[in-house]
C-alpha cells in the first residue's frame, strides 16, 4: 500500500490523482504533464511528484498501472507538446500584449529586455526550467513572446523534455522497485523532491538579492 500525501490537499496528492481516474490513470498523467507544460493556469500541477509516483506505480503496480516503457515514451512526448503550445502562445499573444509602446501593465522594453535575455541565456533556460516548478509553466511563454528562435526552442526544448521526463519517472521506478521504505513513506519522498525543485529557484532569488542590495559607505 503506498502512502498518501500528508502535508497537502488531496487534489495535489499524485496518489490520489491518479486512483481518482482509475484506469484512465495513466492518461491523467499525460493530461496533467500537457497542461502543466503548455498553459498558464498548470502552474500550480504537481509535475515532479507526479512523475516519480508514476514510475514507483508502474514498478509496484505493474498490473494495473502503465508499464515503464510506455511512460518513458509518451510523458517526454506530452511534456514537449505542451512547451510547443506555450511556445505558440507566446507567439501570438506577445504582439497584442505589446502593441503600444506604454500600456497600462506592460511596456514595450520588457519585451525587448526578454529577447535579448533568450538570445543571451536561452537554450540553457528552457532545459534548467524544466526542473523547477512554477518557472517550467511560464518559460516556453516568455520564449514565445520573446521571439525566440523557433528551431532553437524546439531542440533544446525536446532535450529537456526528455531528460526531465524519463529521469523522474526512471528514478520512482528504481526505488520504488529497490526500496520499500519509499512507496512507504511517499508523503516525505515528494515533499524532499518538491524542495529539491525548488532550491534552484531559491538560490537564484537569494543571488539576485544580494546583488541588488546597497553596499554601505564608506566614508
Amino acid at each position: 500500500m503506498i502512502s498518501q500525501y500528508a502535508y497537502g490537499p488531496d487534489w495535489l496528492d499524485p496518489v490520489t490523482i491518479i486512483e481518482w481516474f482509475g484506469a484512465f490513470g495513466f492518461l491523467a498523467v499525460l493530461a496533467i504533464v500537457f497542461i502543466e507544460s503548455g498553459l498558464l493556469v498548470g502552474f500550480f500541477l504537481p509535475g515532479d511528484s507526479l512523475l516519480f509516483t508514476a514510475g514507483l506505480l508502474s514498478a509496484t503496480h505493474p498490473d494495473t498501472f502503465a508499464p515503464l516503457w510506455l511512460l518513458l515514451v509518451c510523458v517526454p512526448v506530452a511534456a514537449i507538446l505542451g512547451d510547443q503550445l506555450g511556445f505558440a502562445i507566446g507567439c501570438k499573444a506577445g504582439p497584442t500584449i505589446f502593441a503600444k509602446p506604454d500600456s497600462r501593465f506592460f511596456r514595450r522594453e520588457h519585451a525587448e529586455k526578454a529577447q535579448a535575455f533568450f538570445a543571451k541565456h536561452g537554450p540553457k533556460t528552457v532545459v534548467l526550467a524544466r526542473f523547477i516548478p512554477i518557472v517550467r509553466t511560464f518559460v516556453p511563454v516568455i520564449a514565445g513572446v520573446s521571439r525566440m528562435n523557433y528551431r532553437v526552442f524546439t531542440a533544446y526544448n525536446i532535450a529537456g523534455a526528455i531528460l526531465w521526463g524519463t529521469g523522474l519517472t526512471t528514478l520512482g521506478y528504481v526505488l520504488g522497485d529497490r526500496i520499500p521504505w519509499v512507496h512507504n513513506n511517499l508523503d516525505l519522498v515528494i515533499m524532499l523532491i518538491v524542495f529539491f525543485s525548488l532550491m534552484p529557484m531559491l538560490l537564484e532569488i537569494a543571488r539576485s538579492r544580494r546583488t541588488a542590495a546597497p553596499r554601505p559607505s564608506i566614508e
